[in-house]
């Protein structure tokens, strides 16, 4: 055919349930919710000829109106959105994968995945790719995770990916022979495995596979421009719903090939677009519904506890912490800083407000581990490259911990528990949920094993989230600073 087509591509990723708009402290336009990105949707789409909107994994999990409709309120609000391409994400994996099944065959728009299998049959779970016909051009999609994201379905010994990178890149290339000819004008990953795995999955593709551009999520990552990585594009739109990323590109169809392009992170907010009325009476259908059923105050605390990031201690993580050690028993809690899903809490807090800060409820076991085995679990998770990748496994830890750690030695300088020094050879009891205990040896760096090597272990509770419920109901007032119980030095 000939000639050059002008595109424009927008995308999110990790949207977490992040339906309503807020607004700052103090005051101010509101910024961010499904309203108001719908109505950025809009003027694009009337605006650009050939827009294409793509969503980069994790539409589910973050909300109370998402975990208590288990998905099926989000898939209804997305189909209001009407994104044309969709990847699969770690948490659209959590209400199991027959409800993820079931989520899809309601979902309005394509959802790929490449190497997501059914492990005896060597079949793929989901459609592997999908071609977009638009202006004349033929756009491939296709989707991938790796056990590093999709930690969560280790629990099902049926379902895997490929293990790592590598893995996942000639999963890329086997889409790409097989589907990618010379009528395919533009090539796109969808991707849920981090910034910095993105760099180096780009780093392992061949470059010719022809894939263009790779749209990512799971690290978060804000970024000011795109990464070019063995002439593919890397971008990703941090998270939530505050922002969207947008891509006007020029592809020649004789070269399969982009040509010109600019990127830039786009702010949601009052100045850029009139909010979708519509769908913002369809989310407070569901709101309505949540509110009336989570309305509950539980207490009122001492003051407003945060929990701004997850690879430090924060109050907010602290709390949580306290609340199940001291209800279970516990000497050491170690709580996946993930779990904690709000930046903060307090002072008031209902049922509602509990559910949107820890909406995946798990069970916690209690393990009886030496010294020296709790001195290397904190060693491996306190290290440098877990915290600051952006793509690690964190911890907040009760009260009882004192620990330091040496980025430039790269060791943990000190550890103490209730005020006493850590002896390799004491014994202490340690609680994990159950996500933690399934994937003990990447994210603390010991095998199950070794975690039950000093005594037996014993599930402390089923639900986590009953214990911090009747805690908060009994400590009316409560408190809990951010005082020195991870240090780095």
């Amino acid at each position: 055919m000939g000639g050059t087509r002008r595109f424009t591509i927008l995308h999110s990723n990790d949207m977490h349930g992040d339906f309503l708009a807020e607004q700052a402290a103090g005051g101010g336009p509101l910024s961010g919710g499904l309203p108001l990105l719908s109505g950025y949707l809009n003027k694009v789409r009337a605006e650009e000829e050939n827009a294409i909107y793509a969503i980069s994994g994790d539409m589910l999990q973050g909300s109370i109106i998402d975990s208590d409709f288990k998905g099926v309120s989000t898939i209804e609000i997305m189909n209001y959105l009407a994104p044309d391409i969709v990847g699969l994400g770690n948490h659209e994996v959590d209400y199991g994968v027959p409800h993820l099944l079931f989520l899809e065959k309601i979902a309005n728009f394509p959802i790929v995945n490449a190497n997501l299998y059914i492990k005896p049959f060597n079949k793929r779970m989901m459609r592997p790719h999908y071609v977009m016909r638009k202006a004349g051009f033929d756009i491939l999609f296709t989707g991938i995770l790796t056990e590093k994201a999709l930690d969560a379905i280790k629990l099902d010994e049926l379902i895997g990916t490929f293990v790592d990178i590598h893995e996942a890149a000639d999963e890329v290339g086997r889409i790409c022979n097989a589907y990618r000819n010379d009528d395919i004008d533009l090539t796109v990953l969808l991707t849920h495995i981090g910034f910095e795995s993105d760099k180096e999955l780009a780093a392992a593709l061949d470059p010719a596979w022809g894939v263009d551009l790779i749209i990512g999520g799971h690290s978060h990552t804000v970024l000011s421009e795109p990464e070019l990585v063995n002439g593919v594009l890397i971008v990703q739109a941090g998270c939530g719903t505050d922002q969207i990323g947008r891509f006007d590109i020029v592809v020649d169809d004789d070269t399969n090939s982009i040509v010109e392009w600019s990127w830039r992170l786009i702010p949601i907010d009052e100045s850029i677009a009139e909010p979708d009325q519509e769908l913002a009476k369809f989310i407070e259908s569901f709101k309505s519904i949540v509110d009336r059923k989570y309305g509950v105050i539980l207490c009122k605390l001492a003051r407003e506890h945060t929990h701004p990031e997850r690879s430090v201690e924060t109050s907010l993580g602290n709390l949580i912490a306290d609340a199940l050690a001291e209800q279970l028993g516990i000497d050491v809690m170690l709580l996946g800083s993930g779990s904690v899903r709000v930046e903060k809490l307090g002072p008031t807090v209902t049922l509602l407000d509990l559910m949107s800060c820890f909406p995946y409820d798990d069970s916690v076991t209690r393990f009886t581990v030496t010294g020296a085995t709790l001195a290397k679990m904190l060693e491996h998770w306190m290290r440098p490259e877990n915290r600051l990748s952006g793509e690690g496994e964190c911890y907040q830890v009760s009260g009882a911990v004192r620990s330091r750690y040496s980025d430039a030695e790269r060791r943990l300088v000190s550890l103490s528990v209730r005020g006493e020094p850590v002896a390799p050879d004491g014994l202490y009891t340690v609680g994990l949920q159950g996500y933690h205990v399934s994937n003990c040896e990447p994210y603390l760096g010991v095998t199950l094993d070794e975690l039950s090597a000093a005594g037996p272990s014993k599930v402390a509770t089923t639900s986590a989230r009953q214990v911090i419920d009747e805690w908060l109901r009994s400590n009316q007032h409560a408190a809990r600073p951010a005082e020195g119980r991870q240090v780095y030095e």
